[in-house]
Formats: structure tokens, sequence, C-alpha cells
């Protein structure tokens, strides 16, 4: 094999070894090729193979080794190519797509591929398995595949590659393959339990399930085979036998039971045959002895085996036509086996046949009815000695072969009597040989060498734009005849000017798709051959081939001829057309393989008689045309014609027909090409050719300029397209600028609408504040209205409480003098002296804290009005501020307006300065409120502070005034008691007691007695005498101050009333004794909510 390139690969990459790749096409022995892919360098090594796949013809097979790379090799032209280099191994492979050229490929990671052979890219991407996916199933159609791994099986579309449906198993079951059965729409699922399930593709409905199996030969499922008709499934596991299942019948019909030395079955796969009906009776069972053994189902024989312990096979696959096995080895080669070789081998008549059926414990009696044991029928002879034996027979020649057949010898040991004798038999050759025995019967040379110079001209120019004229679904085929039709041009001109040359060329591009020199060489043969005569009178038909034609009709059906002179239906209607497309357009693929089955069998002029035939089997159909389009319309579509009966009548005509008109006295016989070079094709009017060559020349000249001023016209077009384009924009630009500028003013206004709505609102916050103001003002006349009430009212108290002191003063003056005069002791007088002491005490301390009290309230009066200042200046200078702000921004929008004209970015920087320093205005009123509110708050707190001062102040002056008097109570009555004590002693104090009745009944409070010595009797005299004086002018004095004081304080309350200053609240007074009015003044309701 030679690969598709001729440069050598870069380092590093993997070459073919070509010590290690052996070829061998010798059909005798059992190896046809084995493959191993090796790399070389420091540390040469063998990269093994993973899988093989053969494509839907059977012609081509995909491998893919470990390392990821994909290879395709070409059986029939000993290519190979490297297609895909994944990078990672793959665990399954099909190439049997409907796109020819596609495969998929299942990779370690999980995920599945779909590439083309032909561009080399990746075609589509398929994720969705957990799990390595173990094999691929495509339907006959190869638009849908299933991909299986343990855990889930999954539908695919190929023509989306979308996922169609799912089916997940429980963990504990496990999937062991899901398969789309052949030659119908089943899809048949195998899991690990040994059920099977049937599924209607269509509706995915379950359709049956296969029973399971008889007891005593239960096998775990591993591996399963069904035939080519989809009726018999075979399923094997770890055990020796194998289980038969009719399909149809749903039920086992036979266990086949392996040699001994098979003790479970890997793998399995039937021998396709093209004359069984797809009811393949030939079973691969490969074991895991790593041999591969070919069984008869039915009579229970081994045939054949390939590999050994050795030699041990992998895995293996069997092409679709029955041709080749390929294996993967153990050691990682990959080995071609050729079928025919093998069962030649095989061939040899067996000794005898038997069959064992052993009864024991372990098998019911169904069991042992199913139970058949398998046989061996090969000879034990030497395979050297057979070897030798059959090439004898083969290679050796008899001496006295006659000249004839020498010219029926073909390649391959092939010959032409006998194939024809085989086609007379069954109408056409086995599909699995027939390319083989058409290339035997067109005796191809090959020339690589001679076709290579050919593609390597290129494209030829006439067939360029093919694909406007044909236009072919699929790529590769397109490529093909594109090439193949190049090659017949640069071969001989003619073929580029003959309009019906893709017509004639287009069925066996398809059939050769793989082999592009096969196809050339065929295409090349039939022309040489089977269109002799018809390029002499170019560029019209072939009127001297149509004539004899028309004579050969005339002798054997003057009905049907006048029938379509009639009609004026010449042979240019109802023969050209076949002659043209070679019958394609008017059979069917099968029909028209059976044809040329006999047309390469025979004589070239048999290719006019089977036209000729086809007219006449048709002759009841034409007879009832009698317009011309419908004859027309007849000879270019398919009818119901048989083609056994047209291949019949030819046959008949090619005896029949006189041979002064027959064809075959006109035509040469048939003549292969030659080899090394290809014959000189000028069976043609050189002059008109070439003239049309000249014509077409100087058409496609014409048409290249043409195409040049249209491409020049798309071009200027395509600018001016371009520049109304940008016209357009700048417009629309402009259009834009116009509405920015639009937006902008109302903007403005919009602006000035706020600038206007913000001085109401500043106007009107004024007018509030003024009426805050006004409110404040109010309350704290009204306060100062209440306090001053309540000062009036205190002092009112204090002049009843002093006219009180003054009217007990005297009373207690009166009673004193009268005491003194009545009983005048010492004692009494100094008690006396001592009482009016502590009185003027008392007064004078009490004075001193109506002083320092009313002295707290000028405070509190004066750090009042200074935050009421505050407040007012701080709202002052927060208006002056704000109207500074509005006043600047009013003067720059001013001069803003009387400036000529500003540019964007100006207008830009000032409408941002304005948005400043409105910004800054709102930031500095909100400042303003807050500081606002801080000081109300901190004024708040002032005065709650203050009242709860007042409040302990007043608590303590109470607590004060109780201990006072306590103590006064004790100090007195202590006196008394002393008193009583010196009467008793001296006998002279008896009016004590008297003065104490009084005392205790007017309330006469001693504050302090001074001393707690003893008064003599001695110091009596002296008390009485300093006791009136002393006493008079002390009570006179303070008399005098008292009053002077109450005219200071009420002068003082009158000019704080007139500055409109806050009266101060009267400082706690004393306890009195005689329950006089002391109540502290009480702060109005409601100022504290006014001052919040």
């Amino acid at each position: 094999m030679s690969p598709e390139r001729d440069t050598p690969p870069p380092p590093g990459q993997p070459v073919w070894c070509p010590a290690i790749l052996n070829v061998r096409f010798f059909l005798l022995l059992r190896v046809m090729v084995n493959i191993t892919h090796s790399v070389q360098g420091y540390h040469s090594k063998t990269i093994h193979f993973l899988n093989v796949a053969f494509d839907s013809s059977g012609d081509s097979l995909l491998a893919g080794d470990r390392q990821g790379n994909i290879y395709v090799f070409d059986l029939n032209g000993n290519r190979f190519n490297l297609v895909q280099r994944t990078m990672q191994a793959c665990t399954a492979l099909a190439f049997n797509l409907r796109r020819k050229t596609e495969f998929l490929v299942a990779l370690a990671d999980y995920s599945v591929k779909c590439f083309d052979t032909a561009t080399q890219e990746l075609v589509s991407w398929m994720r969705g398995h957990e799990s390595s996916v173990s094999s691929i199933s495509v339907h006959g159609s190869g638009k849908y595949a299933i991909t299986t791994s343990t855990d889930t099986a999954q539908l695919w579309d190929l023509d989306t590659f979308q996922r169609i449906r799912k089916l997940n198993v429980r963990q504990s079951v496990g999937i062991q393959k899901v398969f789309f059965l052949p030659l119908s729409n089943t899809i048949l699922s195998c899991f690990k339990d040994n059920s099977v399930f049937a599924w209607e593709f269509d509706t995915l409905q379950c359709k049956y399930q296969l029973s399971p199996p008889v007891e005593g030969s239960v096998l775990f499922y591993k591996v399963f085979a069904v035939t080519r008709d989809g009726r018999t499934l075979v399923a094997g596991g770890k055990s020796n036998h194998l289980h038969l299942w009719c399909l149809e019948l749903k039920q086992l019909i036979k266990i086949i039971q392996m040699p001994e030395k098979v003790r479970a079955v890997r793998h399995l796969e039937f021998l396709p045959d093209s004359f069984d009906g797809g009811s393949n009776q030939v079973l691969g069972v490969l074991s895991q002895d790593n041999i591969l053994r070919f069984i008869n189902i039915e009579t229970s024989q081994i045939l054949f085996d390939i590999g050994s312990p050795e030699e041990g096979i992998s895995t293996a696959v069997i092409s679709p036509n029955g041709r080749y096995i390929a294996s993967v080895m153990e050691n990682g080669s990959l080995n071609l086996y050729s079928v025919q070789a093998l069962t030649q081998e095989g061939n040899k008549p067996p000794p005898f046949m038997f069959k064992v059926v052993e009864d024991g414990p372990k098998y019911t009696s169904e069991a042992n009815k199913l139970i058949t044991k398998v046989t061996s029928e090969r000879s034990k002879g030497p395979w050297k000695s057979k070897q030798s034996k059959i090439q004898s027979r083969l290679l050796k020649l008899q001496a006295n072969t006659s000249l004839e057949n020498k010219e029926n010898e073909l390649p391959g040991g092939l010959n032409k009597k006998r194939l024809q004798a085989l086609l007379k038999g069954f109408g056409e050759y086995p599909a699995k040989y027939r390319m083989f025995v058409w290339r035997s019967l067109l005796q191809l040379p090959e020339n690589h060498l001679a076709f290579s110079s050919l593609i390597d001209r290129g494209i030829h120019s006439a067939f360029v734009n093919i694909q406007k004229e044909y236009p072919i679904k699929s790529g590769k085929l397109l490529r093909v005849l594109q090439r193949t039709l190049s090659a017949l041009a640069h071969w001989s001109a003619i073929f580029a000017e003959t309009p019906y040359m893709p017509l004639l060329a287009f069925p066996f591009v398809k059939l050769f798709q793989n082999n592009q020199l096969i196809c050339f060489e065929v295409v090349a043969t039939v022309v040489v051959n089977f269109c002799q005569h018809w390029f002499e009178y170019f560029p019209n038909p072939p009127i001297n081939v149509l004539g004899m034609m028309e004579n050969v009709l005339a002798h054997h059906d003057k009905e049907l001829l006048q029938h379509l002179i009639k009609y004026n239906v010449t042979s240019q209607v109802y023969a050209w057309p076949l002659l043209e497309t070679l019958l394609s357009e008017v059979l069917t693929r099968e029909e028209w393989l059976k044809a040329f089955d006999n047309i390469f069998s025979n004589h070239p002029s048999y290719f006019l008689m089977i036209v000729i035939a086809y007219v006449i089997c048709s002759r009841a159909s034409l007879l009832h045309c009698n317009q011309a389009a419908d004859f027309e319309f007849f000879f270019h579509h398919r009818n119901n014609v048989d083609i056994d009966v047209v291949i019949k009548e030819a046959y008949h005509l090619m005896e029949a027909t006189p041979l002064d008109i027959h064809p075959q006295q006109m035509l040469e016989d048939f003549t292969p090409l030659t080899k090394g070079q290809y014959p000189v094709f000028n069976k043609y009017p050189m002059f008109i050719v070439n003239y049309q060559a000249q014509k077409w020349e100087k058409i496609r000249q014409d048409e290249i300029e043409y195409l040049k001023e249209r491409h020049l016209a798309h071009e200027s077009e395509a600018k001016a397209q371009e520049q109304k384009a940008e016209d357009e924009a700048w417009y629309q630009r402009q259009k834009l600028f116009q509405e920015a500028e639009e937006q902008r003013q109302k903007i403005l206004l919009e602006e000035e609408k706020l600038a206007e709505q913000r001085q109401r609102l500043a106007v009107v916050k004024r007018e509030l504040k003024v009426k805050e103001l006004q409110l404040l003002d109010g309350s704290r006349r009204r306060f100062l209205n209440y306090h001053q009430d309540q000062l009036q009212m205190e002092l009112k108290c204090l002049h009843d409480e002093i006219a009180r002191k003054q009217k007990n003063k005297a009373s207690m003056r009166q009673q004193e003098t009268n005491a003194v005069q009545d009983t005048e002791p010492e004692s009494q007088k100094q008690l006396f002296e001592q009482h009016l002491i502590k009185d003027q005490e008392v007064v004078t301390k009490e004075m001193k804290e109506v002083e320092a009290h009313r002295r707290r309230v000028d405070l509190e009066d004066q750090r009042v009005q200074r935050l009421i200042e505050m407040d007012k200046e701080e709202i002052q200078k927060a208006q002056t501020v704000a109207e500074e702000n509005v006043a600047r921004g009013e003067q720059k929008y001013t001069d803003s307006d009387w400036r000529p004209r500003w540019d964007e970015q100006d207008q830009e920087e000032c409408y941002r300065e304005i948005a400043k320093l409105l910004h800054d205005n709102r930031v500095r009123e909100a400042e303003l409120l807050k500081a606002m509110r801080e000081a109300e708050e901190k004024k708040q707190e002032d005065v709650v502070q203050n009242k709860a001062q007042l409040e302990e102040e007043q608590k303590v002056a109470a607590a004060a005034d109780g201990h006072r008097k306590q103590f006064l109570d004790d100090r007195m009555n202590d006196e008394l008691e002393l008193a009583e004590k010196l009467q008793r002693e001296d006998g002279c104090f008896e009016r004590l007691h008297d003065i104490k009745a009084r005392c205790t009944e007017r309330g006469v409070e001693v504050q302090q007695v001074p001393g707690s010595g003893n008064i003599s009797p001695s110091d009596l005299s002296t008390l009485a005498s300093s006791l009136r004086s002393r006493s008079r002018a002390e009570l006179a004095r303070r008399e005098r101050e008292l009053m002077a004081e109450v005219r200071r304080l009420r002068r003082r309350i009158a000019s704080r009333a007139r500055a409109g200053l806050p009266a101060a609240p009267s400082p706690p007074q004393p306890a009195h004794p005689e329950g006089t009015c002391t109540a502290p003044l009480a702060a109005p309701s409601n100022y504290s909510s006014v001052k919040s």
C-alpha cells in the first residue's frame, strides 16, 4: 500500500515501516495483508490498533489505534490515508453512514465525534454518556445511530446530530448492547440480566420480549449477532454454549455446544453470502483462546478458523460483502484475511460428519433436544502439500490449449466463456464479485503514471462550473465526476466539447467513486469500444449508428417503425437518448447493472441491440402514443419494462439479424486500453472541434472580460452605496446633533423654571421662618408674662409673709416684754436674745440664697437670649448665603446671555458650574438646617437640665429646712428641760412653765441654743437687763433691712419687665412653722412644645 502523499511525514509523526508492512495479495495465502503501526526513533515502539470498521460497500476499512490516529484503507486502490488525529484512544467505530465519507468514532472521554474522510474536518461532537461507549449501531438508512454504554443507550439523528431518545436503566441491571435489526425498523436491547426486548423504532413502543432460556443451560449473555435478514439472533457469554433465537417465533430454537477448550465467547459475527438471501449460515465465534472459529449453525461443524494461541485475535470485523475479514491481533497489528482463500481451504470433502447428543443430569429433556455439539470436518493433512497442489492447478496451462481459449482467458484467472455461461444461467454476476468481473472483462491496464499526469493538469476549463448544470448533493461525487471528465478532456479534446459526456460517465463515477483510476479507465474503455463512430458527425448525433439501428428495427418490427415515422419520431428521439445516457435514465440501478453485465460480456454491437430491444419491448406503450412530447417523455423516464425480457430480446436480435444490416459488421471487436500509455483518440472532425474550441475559448475570454467589468461595476456600485451610507450617517448625526441642541434648550428652560420655583420656594421658606419666629416670639412673650405674674404672686406672698412675721414678731416682742416685765428673769432674757440672733442669721442666710438663685436665673435668661440671637444670626447668615448663591447664578446666567456665542464645551462648563453652585447651595442649606436643629436640641437639653437642677436644689433646701426645724425643736426641748431643772433646784423659776406653754401654743421655733453650759442664778439679772435693750434695737434694724430689700427686689423686677427679659424663678423658700406659701414657680406647660 502506498500513502496518498509523496512528502515524508514530519519527525515524531507515526510512519509506516516498509520492513514491517507486508502486503500479500495471493488468494491462496490465509493472511492477505499484515499491517503494523510503528514509530521510528531512539525508542522504537509499536502502536496497537484497537478498533476496525468496514464501510457499506466493504471496499474501505477504517482503523483506529491507541494514540487516536484514524486511518482509511482503500482495498481496491491499495492506498491508505491518515484522516484524523483525535489524540485519545477510540472505543468504537462506525463507517456505514448515509454520507459515505463520514464516520463515527467513540473516544475515551465518553464523547462521540463525526468526521469527514474527504475534508478531514470535524462534522459534529455528540456528548451525553457518562461512561465509555462500547458499541455504535447505525440504521440501514444511515440516518440514525445508537450508542451504547454500560449505564445508558442513546438514539441520535445523524442529519442534525441531535439526541432523540435516551434509555436509562438501573445500575444493578446494566446494558450489554442495543442495536438495530437489519432490514427492519426494530431496535433490540439486551441487558445483563439476560432480558431481551424488541422496540418499534418509529414509536419506541415495546413489541415483544424474549422469554428466559430453558432451565439447565442458563448463561449470562455478553455478545450477540443477528443474520442479515434479521430473523435469527445468536447470543453467547461465559460458557461454551450458543443460544439461537428465532425472532419471528420469539423462542429459543437451538443450543450449540462449542468444543471443550472453548470456555467463554468474546465476539460473534455472521459471514455474509450473496446467494443465501440474508439467512446467513456461517457464524464466526471468537473465544477466550483468541481463535476465531467459523461454524455452520445448521450442521454444527467448524468450517475453518483463524488465529492461534501465539498470534491471538483481539477483535474481528467482517466486510458487508463477505470478501474480507479484518482482525486486530493481540500484538497490536492488523490482519486482513481473504474469505475466498479461507473457504477454498475448507472446501475439501469431509471424511465424515457426526452430531453428539449427551445425556446428563444437568440437562432437562427440553435442553437435551436443543443442544448440538460442534464437530470439525477439516482434514489433518499438512498445509504445504495442499498449497502446492492448488498452485499447480491454477498456474499450469495445458499444452494443447487452442487459440480461442487463449483469447477467452481474462486477467485474474477468469474465462470469458465460463462467465457467459454463468451469466446466461443466473442473468447477472454476483454483486460482491461484479466489479472484479467487470475489471477482468474490460481488461483495464491500470496505468497509474499516465492517469496521474492527466490528473495533475487540474480541472479542465469546460468543467469548472459543472455544479451549476448538474447540482449533485454529494460533494465527493461531484469532485470525482469533475476530475474524471477533466482527465477525459485532457486525453482528447472532443470530450470537452461533448455535451452528453457527464450523462455518459455519471453511472460509472457513482459505482467507482472510491477508485478514480478504475473509473476513468472504465469510461475510456466504454467510449473507445461501445461508442464507436459516435463522434464522426460531431456536433450532430451519430447518424450512421442511428441509421444502423433504424435498419435493424425496420427488419424486426416494421409496424412500430411506421408508427414512429407517422408521428415524425426519428431515431434521434427513440434511440439517441438511450445511447447518450447509457440507459441510466430508463433503468433502475439493479436493472442497469444487470444490463451492463451482459453488455460487457458480449460484442460491442450488443449495446445497440439492447437499445433496439428496449424499443421493441415497449411497442405496446409506444403504439398508444400519438404526440411527439409523449415519445420524448417516454424515452427520458423509467417505464414498466422487464429488463430480463429486454436482455433476452437483445440476444434474439443478435442471432436473428441478417449480416448485411448487422451492426457487428460495422463495429470493430473489443479492444482494451494499452498498457503504459493510453491510446490516441482522434476519431472525430478535428477542424470542427478546434473551431468550437476556439469559439468556446473566445466566449470564455469574453465572459472573463464581462465578469471583470461586472466586478468593477459592482465595486463602483458598492463604493457608491458605501458613500451613500456615509452621507446618510452624516445627515443622521447632524439630525441627532440638532435634536440634542433642542433637548439642551428644553433642559435650560426647565432649569430656569426650576430656578424660579426654587426662588419661590426660598420666599415661602423665609415666610415660614418669619412665621415660626413670630410664633416663638409670641410664645416667649406669653411665657414672660406668665413668669412675671408668678413673680408678682411670689412678691405678694413675700409681702404677706413679711407682714405676718412682723405681726408675729410684734406679738412676740409684746409677749416677751410682758414676760420680762412680769418675771424679768435673767435666763429668759438670755434665751430671747439668742433667739433673736438666730432669727437674724436665718434671715440673712435666706436673703443670700434668694440672691444666689436670682443670679442663676439671670444667667439662664442670658444664655437663652444668647441662643435665640445665635439662631437668628445663623438663619440670617443662611439666607444671605442662599441669596448670594442665587444672585451669583443669575449673574452668571445673565453674563452667559450677553455673550455673543459660546462653543459647546464652554456651555457645558457653565452648566456644570451652575449645577455645582446649586448643589453647594442645597448642601449649605442642609447644613444650616442641621445646625439649627442641633442648636434647638441643645437648647432643649439645657432647659431640661436647668429644670432638673432647680428641682434638685429645691429638694436639698426642703431637706435642709426639715433638718433645721428638727435641730431647733431638740435644742428648745433641751433648754426647757434645763430651765425646769434649775427651777426645781432653786425654786425661783416657777413662771417658766407658763412661758413654755405659751410658746408651745403659738408655735414659736427656737433655731439654736448657744452652748450646753449651766445657767447660774447670779446671771439672771444681767440677762434680764441686757435683753430689753438689745432685742428692741435688733428688731428695729432687721425690719428696716427687710423693707429695703423688698423695695430693691421690686425695682429689679420692674426693670426686668420693662426690658422684656424673662424673670428668674424664685429660689426655694425655707419651711416656716406658720404654714406660709413656699410653693416653687412652675414653668408653663407649652414652653417646651414651643421651643421644640
